[in-house]
């Protein structure tokens, strides 16, 4: 499950689809149109040609980069699109895209992109303004259609204002300033007018760009477009011909001919195929075959990459929700639900977590213990002073005993001052076995100190189910990550009103005073570009949340990733999920 726009988003877990494809259809001229403005790439002159192979673990569900709900579409998706700005995921600096340059008026309301002049579809028409303005006006700004960021840009309940000034230029007017505009705005994928706009007015917007589409009808921008797709088996991409970017010899990009996605059957079929040399990277090596993967590095046959701690973590949550089902029973029962509130109950378990345990045992050393909400990675923005509630089970029985918890039978229970004891449900998705064992390490940890927690283990579609429908749980443990590095992307997580805010979601008006604060400290660093003022705001709602610990933060991976050696123009990354290929248009064969 997602959150809000295609760069920075928000992941509690995947759910991976089989899809039908459709078969190899006819294409345009591999040589484009001449360009008169493109963007040069900083990169070193690489040599053409080849095909690059990835792997994905399940057939893309959609080529639409509106609907785009899974990894593997995801990653098929973002080599056919194009945005008015670029991400650097390195520097995390905004740069030029399909817009060559971008300016705000000194209200820091009113923005102007201005496109670069030649732009062309894959199919060769031109891509203008209107396109930009369809894209807003037409899909993004339809609720009905944009089901997923849709509220991301609105501020008040009012749209952004998006109009075309002539055939190069977009103006923006934002109801009131939207600190990260340009990132966020400017990394939404754009639409071509001249195909969608009669399928957005028939209603086949959901499908036009299915997984059965046939190829000449996927329109890219990007540097590559669908050549060929067959289900469970494979997505075939080449060069799109009009591609807008060159290298500083004025050559055009991308460099490789082609970009193979092999189909593989789980994540451990994915690390087999690449040390059985059939792909050329892996944007993410498991701690289970980082032993396999370091073996074969120290033989030649790869390079790996150590990127320092993950942008995602391991957490616990407990439910917090005060309101009753359908049949009027409370969501969680009186007693349970007091302990869930109390935040010296959250803290005691907090205290209660062998984190250095659970890196070593569940991760075989692979992982760092973690107990502050943006990760020490993230060093614009991570704020090192929080208060740390880390192991230690003597303050964890101290603040339990606050909490009104005690071993009153002598007995190594500990029960509440009506003498139920303390016991609790855990849930978590099957099929995850370092999440299954990581919930099994948190359950012996805490009935160390009297806390009994039997361990539940559904599906993933059961547990989103129970987060986001029916609010049917006590305690789950869930991994959070693939959010940008800025702080609005995660507004969905820590607005009370919003849907990942997990622990009591969608309130009407914030439960309590803390999330008041965290509302509106959430929401005066998105009215400002004055980063020192955003920065001092997100510095108090991460100390906010590291003392209520309405997520109780665990582990987070190491970030690892391997790349076949003789592939040039590599820039890793640990801040985006695609550690070696973000810059796909870039990497070349510098050896057969």
């Amino acid at each position: 499950m997602r959150s809000i726009a295609r760069a920075p988003i928000v992941v509690l877990g995947l759910l991976f689809l089989a899809a039908d494809f459709g078969q190899t259809a006819s294409q345009n001229p591999a040589v484009g149109h001449p360009l008169s403005a493109p963007l040069v790439a900083q990169c070193d002159p690489g040599q053409p040609g080849g095909r690059l192979t990835l792997v994905i673990t399940n057939s893309p569900l959609t080529f639409n980069p509106v609907l785009v709900m899974d990894n593997s579409s995801d990653a098929v998706v973002r080599m056919i699109s194009g945005t008015l700005v670029n991400l650097d995921a390195v520097t995390q600096e905004p740069k030029p895209g399909l817009a060559e340059s971008w300016s705000v008026a000194p209200d820091q309301k009113a923005w102007t992109f201005k496109l670069r002049p030649g732009l062309r579809w894959s199919d060769g028409e031109t891509l203008t303004a209107a396109d930009v303005v369809f894209t807003w006006n037409e899909v993004m700004y339809n609720p009905d259609l944009n089901r997923f960021m849709y509220d991301l840009f609105r501020i008040g309940g009012k749209n952004f204002a998006v109009s075309q000034v002539d055939e190069l230029t977009v103006r923006v007017v934002t109801p009131e300033v939207f600190a990260p505009f340009a990132e966020f705005f400017g990394s939404v994928a754009i639409l071509p007018k001249h195909t969608l706009a009669r399928d957005v007015k028939e209603g086949r917007f959901f499908t036009v760009y299915g997984p059965d589409a046939r190829p000449e009808k996927i329109l890219s921008c990007g540097p590559y477009r669908v050549k060929q797709s067959r289900p469970g088996k494979f997505v075939l991409l080449e060069r799109n011909p009009e591609y807008w970017v060159v290298d500083k010899q004025g050559r055009r990009l991308p460099y490789f001919d082609e970009v193979m996605f092999t189909v593989a059957d789980g994540p451990a079929a994915a690390a087999r195929l690449f040390l059985d040399r059939k792909s050329d990277a892996a944007d993410a090596v498991r701690p289970e075959d980082y032993d396999s993967f370091k073996q074969a590095a120290a033989g030649g046959r790869l390079r790996l990459v150590e990127l320092g701690a993950d942008a995602g973590c391991e957490l616990l949550c407990f439910n917090q929700n005060p309101g009753a089902d359908a049949a009027g029973r409370p969501l969680v029962s009186p007693a349970k639900l007091k302990w869930f509130r109390n935040k010296k109950f959250r803290q005691a378990v907090s205290c209660a977590l062998n984190r250095d345990r659970l890196a070593r045992e569940v991760y075989g050393g692979r992982a760092q213990p973690i107990s502050s909400f943006v990760s020490p990675e993230n060093k614009k923005w991570n704020n090192p002073d929080v208060p740390h509630y880390t192991y230690d089970p003597a303050r964890a029985r101290a603040l339990f005993a606050e909490a009104g918890l005690l071993d009153r039978n002598h007995d190594g229970i500990l029960r509440g001052a009506d003498g139920t004891p303390v016991e609790i449900m855990l849930t978590s998705n099957a099929g995850n076995p370092r999440r299954e064992h990581c919930a099994q390490v948190m359950a012996d940890d805490l009935w160390k100190l009297g806390v009994k927690v039997n361990l539940q283990f559904v599906d993933f579609r059961a547990l989103v189910e129970k987060l986001n429908g029916t609010f049917d749980y006590e305690c789950v443990l869930m991994g959070l990550g693939g959010g940008g590095v800025d702080p609005a992307s995660q507004m969905n997580v820590l607005k009370s009103g919003d849907l990942l805010h997990q622990w009591f979601p969608r309130q009407k008006t914030p439960a309590t005073d803390w999330e008041a604060r965290i509302d509106a400290l959430m929401d005066d660093q998105m009215r400002t570009l004055d980063f020192p003022r955003r920065k001092k705001d997100y510095d108090e709602v991460q100390a906010i949340l590291a003392e209520e610990l309405p997520m109780i933060y665990a582990v987070t991976p190491a970030a690892c990733a391997a790349i076949r050696t003789g592939l040039g123009n590599t820039r890793p990354s640990g801040l985006t999920p695609y550690h070696m290929t973000w810059n796909i248009e870039e990497l070349y064969f510098s050896k057969p």
